[in-house]
């Protein structure tokens, strides 16, 4: 299937050749039609699937038939998690509306940044990427009315209603206007987000792309039994071993991203952590630095890793296992993109054992458990 067939017009198809896109992936095949029809969609792909151009390519079409709202009320608000996730996302709307005829003007807002040029910039914005918090203060504020809003999308939506957010989106759902386009898109489908359909979606269509067994077959996947004192001997040991020159590592808590890193720059190795404590412009010079090659290592919390993107990244290492089978897929799934092969490798203490078995089961692969008694920790 073409793009062409799924209805956009011509200068989105324009934007999508200047871009090199030829073949819709499959959330994209399935979930624009149904939106440019007006449907309310509950969007559910892995990581890397394409689930950001699925709901920015038919908006921009829908905004570009309807006429200019009265500045500061916007039409499509897309609410995510994080800061990085907003700037990445206000990125693929800006890569495609300045192809158009008739450009749309995007804006991210979130918090950790001034607040006032975001309250500047909000002149004449027709699509506003923001995190709740940042949100409601420019609501506050009257820098930005949601009265007007026509198309409401959640990106990463099981983030957004399982992360302590339940009390700023109940605030900013009251502002906005029943009758309204909802699109919600998620890597997995917890039972709040499933619950959630009977709530924030009229009649929607649920479209679910199952994890392509290919892309988790290009990763290689390695587990190392080994006690909890001498996890960051193990990681140091294995990162010089295979001469890791980028590898993301993934830790459950701020405190162990922090600790985890302080310990490999102590050991020569240079890392950066990167977690919702660390200010934004820390955050984009981490990335930055990452994906540039000055630093070796990155250490990310579970929900900084959503706004990670880099299209060959060798290594993922999980130095604790995540809470769901899900998110280990979604934490794996950083590798081995673009038909590339990448490594996977977990360590498992004896108390995550059990979890770990669970999450093979789930994946329907097993991983290989080697002992680390091969390396000198001591």
């Amino acid at each position: 299937m073409s793009f062409a067939a799924l209805g956009l017009n011509r200068d989105l198809l324009y934007a999508l050749e200047k871009q090199f896109y030829t073949t819709p992936y499959p959330i994209q095949s399935e979930a624009i039609p149904l939106i440019l029809a007006g449907k309310d969609v509950l969007g559910i792909a892995q990581t890397g699937s394409g689930k950001t151009a699925s709901y920015v390519l038919p908006s921009l079409q829908l905004l570009q038939n309807k006429p200019l709202a009265q500045n500061r009320y916007i039409n499509t608000l897309v609410l995510v998690p994080t800061r990085e996730l907003a700037i990445q996302v206000q990125k693929v709307y800006k890569s495609f509306s300045d192809k158009l005829e008739q450009p749309i003007k995007t804006l991210a807002v979130y918090g950790g940044a001034s607040i006032n040029p975001q309250m500047m910039d909000m002149n004449k914005v027709e699509v506003l990427v923001a995190t709740p918090g940042r949100l409601l203060e420019l609501v506050e504020k009257k820098a930005v009315f949601l009265s007007a809003v026509d198309v409401l999308v959640l990106d990463e939506a099981d983030k957004m209603l399982n992360l302590g957010f339940k009390e700023e989106m109940t605030k900013v759902m009251s502002l906005l206007p029943i009758k309204r386009q909802n699109l919600l898109f998620s890597a997995t489908l917890s039972a709040d987000l499933s619950s959630i359909k009977d709530v924030l979606l009229n009649n929607p269509v649920t479209v679910e792309i199952e994890v392509e067994t290919d892309n988790i077959d290009l990763i290689n996947q390695v587990a190392y039994a080994v006690e909890e004192e001498l996890k960051g001997p193990l990681l140091r040991c294995l990162i010089k071993q295979h001469q890791m020159e980028q590898v993301l590592v993934f830790t459950s808590s701020v405190h162990k991203a922090d600790m985890v890193t302080d310990k490999l720059n102590a050991n020569g190795i240079k890392a950066l952590a990167m977690h919702s404590k660390k200010s934004q412009g820390a955050r984009e010079q981490a990335l930055l630095k990452f994906k540039n090659g000055v630093v070796q290592v990155l250490v990310a919390t579970d929900l900084m890793g959503r706004g990670i993107d880099i299209p060959f990244l060798p290594y993922v290492i999980n130095y604790e296992l995540p809470r769901s089978p899900k998110d280990y897929i979604h934490r794996i799934g950083r590798t081995g993109r673009a038909k590339q092969a990448g490594t996977a490798i977990s360590l498992i203490t004896v108390e995550e054992a059990h979890h770990f078995s669970v999450i093979q089961k789930k994946m329907k692969k097993r991983v290989e458990l080697f002992t680390s008694d091969e390396f000198k920790l001591f």
